[in-house]
C-alpha cells in the first residue's frame, strides 16, 4: 500500500469514528434535527418571499416565519393533541365495561350473529372474538396515551426539545443552502444523482405533508363529525385516528367508521349503521379515491405497498414522526436502487428470453415480458 493510500485509509477511519461518537452524543436530538430540516424545507417559499419583503436579510424573515409556524401549526396541534389524549383516556377506560356488558348480555350480538350462514362455526370463540378487539382497541388507546402524553404534558424536556426545535430550524432557514451544498460536495456521488435524490426527498416530503393536512385533516374530520351527530362517544379520538390512517393506501379512514357501522348494525341501530355506513362509502372514501392520485400520487411515483410499509414501519419506528419520516425513506430507497442500476449496467445481466425447451411462462411472467418488449425492444 502506498503512502497515500494509507493516509487516506487513516483520514477514513478517523472519519467514522470521530462521526460515529457525535452521533451517539446527539442520538436524543436527532430526530428533533431531522424534523426541523423537514419543515425548514416546507417553509422555504414562505422564507424567501420575506426575505425579499424585509430587503434580502435573512434573521427577521427567518423569525416570522417561525413565529408564523408556532401559531398556526404548532399551538393548534398541540390543543388537537390534548383532547386526543383525553379521549384516548376515556377509551381505555370504557373498553373493558362494554366487553363484559355485550358477553353478560348477548341477545342482541347473537341474534345479528345468526344470520351469518357459518354462525355454528364462530359461535364457540365469540367471547375471544369480543375479547381481543377489545385488547385491540385498548392496545390502540394506550399507544396513543403514551405517545402524546409527553407532548401534552408541558414538562421542561418537550419545552426544551421544542426549543432546539425552532432554534435549529432558524439557522437551516438562514443557513440551508449553504448546508445543502456542503452536504452535497461531501457525497462521492455523480451531480445528476445528487439531484435526483434531492428531489426525491422533496418530492415525497411534500406528498406526504399535503396528505397529512389534507386527506388526513378532511377525512378525520367527516369522521370524528359523523360520529358526534351520531353520539358514538370519544368523537375527537376516532376522528383523529382516521386521519391517521387515512394515510394507508388501501386501507384508509375505513378501518375506523366501517367496524363502527357494524356495531351500530349489531346493537340494533339500523338507521345510525346504514347512514354510518353509506356516509363513509360515498362522501369519505371519494376523498380518498380522487384526491390521492392529485395529492400525492403526482408527487411520489412509488407503489402503493411501499407506502404502506414504510408508514406503517415509520410509525413503529419513530413514532408519530414515522408518519412523515418512513414514506420518506421508502423514496429514497428505491432512488437509490435506480441509481445502483444505473451505476452498474455494465455488469448486471439482462434477462434472457426462455429457451425452447422450458416450459411456458405464466401469466404474470407474460404480462412483465410483454411490457418489457414494448418499452425496450431487443436489439
Amino acid at each position: 500500500m502506498s503512502q497515500e493510500n494509507f493516509n487516506k485509509a487513516c483520514v477514513l477511519l478517523l472519519l467514522l469514528f470521530i462521526t460515529s461518537v457525535f452521533t451517539a452524543m446527539i442520538l436524543p436530538f436527532l430526530m428533533t434535527i431531522l424534523m426541523a430540516a423537514i419543515f425548514s424545507g416546507l417553509a422555504w417559499p414562505l422564507y424567501r418571499r420575506l426575505r425579499q419583503g424585509f430587503g434580502r436579510r435573512r434573521s427577521p424573515a427567518a423569525l416570522v416565519t417561525l413565529l408564523v409556524i408556532f401559531f398556526a401549526v404548532v399551538l393548534p396541534l398541540a390543543a388537537l393533541l390534548g383532547a386526543v389524549t383525553g379521549e384516548a383516556i376515556k377509551v381505555s377506560q370504557t373498553v373493558k365495561p362494554w366487553i363484559q356488558r355485550q358477553i353478560a348480555e348477548p341477545a342482541a350480538f347473537s341474534d345479528w350473529m345468526e344470520a351469518i350462514p357459518f354462525y355454528d362455526r364462530i359461535l364457540p370463540y365469540k367471547e375471544t372474538i369480543l375479547q381481543k378487539a377489545g385488547e385491540l382497541v385498548g392496545r390502540l388507546s394506550s399507544y396513543l396515551i403514551n405517545s402524546l402524553s409527553s407532548v401534552t404534558v408541558m414538562t421542561a424536556q418537550f419545552i426544551f426539545l421544542l426549543f432546539i426545535f425552532f432554534y435549529t430550524m432558524f439557522f437551516f432557514l438562514v443557513d440551508g443552502e449553504r448546508i445543502l451544498n456542503k452536504i452535497l460536495y461531501y457525497l462521492p456521488l455523480k451531480p445528476g444523482d445528487q439531484q435526483r435524490m434531492l428531489e426525491k426527498f422533496t418530492s415525497v416530503t411534500r406528498a406526504t405533508i399535503k396528505g397529512v393536512a389534507v386527506i388526513g385533516i378532511l377525512q378525520g374530520t367527516l369522521t370524528g363529525g359523523a360520529f358526534a351527530v351520531l353520539g358514538i362517544p370519544s368523537a375527537v379520538f376516532w376522528g383523529t385516528v382516521a386521519g391517521v390512517t387515512s394515510l394507508i393506501p388501501g386501507i384508509g379512514a375505513g378501518i375506523v367508521w366501517l367496524p363502527a357501522s357494524i356495531i351500530l348494525i349489531m346493537s340494533a341501530s339500523y338507521g345510525k349503521g346504514v347512514g354510518l355506513l353509506l356516509f363513509g362509502v360515498v362522501v369519505i372514501s371519494s376523498i380518498d379515491t380522487f384526491l390521492r392520485p392529485r395529492l400525492v400520487g403526482k408527487d411520489t411515483r412509488i407503489h402503493e405497498l411501499l407506502i404502506l410499509f414504510g408508514t406503517l414501519g415509520g410509525i413503529l419506528m419513530f413514532g408519530p414522526a414515522g408518519i412523515i419520516i418512513g414514506p420518506i425513506l421508502a423514496a429514497l430507497l428505491v432512488t437509490v436502487w435506480e441509481i445502483y442500476g444505473v451505476a452498474f449496467q455494465d455488469v448486471l445481466t439482462e434477462r434472457a428470453p426462455p429457451a425452447a425447451g422450458d416450459p411456458p411462462p405464466g401469466k404474470a411472467a407474460r404480462i412483465l415480458l410483454a411490457e418489457d418488449d414494448t418499452k425496450s425492444p431487443r436489439a
